[in-house]
């Protein structure tokens, strides 16, 4: 189980490093798609995304307070799975590239590692 979680923190960690520096520096293109929420908040959530995609594994790895990680995955799962919605509220296609399903996924990985280094 120990090698599962850190194989998702990982993969998560790189997802969410991704998705947060898209959300940061590439705010022109998201903006066409979703004026949802303002340039602000598009820079918080990614800003929070970074910080949680490097939380999900330094502490763990460092053996430095790892009580951060489980917290971290909690926040990401928290965060992903209200902007699932938001996407849910904005775009009624359901196809693999839709936002929507991915921000599921994701946000059910983040809590399935909240869950497992919690216990």
């Amino acid at each position: 189980m120990n090698a599962l979680l850190w194989v998702l923190q990982i993969g998560l960690a790189l997802l969410y490093l991704a998705g947060g520096s898209y959300k940061v520096f590439k705010f022109d293109a998201l903006a066409n798609h979703m004026r949802a929420l303002s340039r602000g908040g598009w820079r918080a959530l990614g800003v929070l995304e970074m910080v949680g995609a490097v939380l999900l594994v330094v502490p763990a790895a460092a053996h430095w307070m790892p009580v951060l990680t489980p917290l971290a995955a909690a926040a990401l799962a928290l965060e992903t799975l209200a902007l699932a919605g938001l996407y849910a509220r904005y775009s009624l296609k359901l196809a693999a590239t839709n936002p929507t399903v991915w921000a599921v996924v994701m946000g059910l990985l983040s809590a399935l590692v909240a869950y497992g280094r919690y216990a």
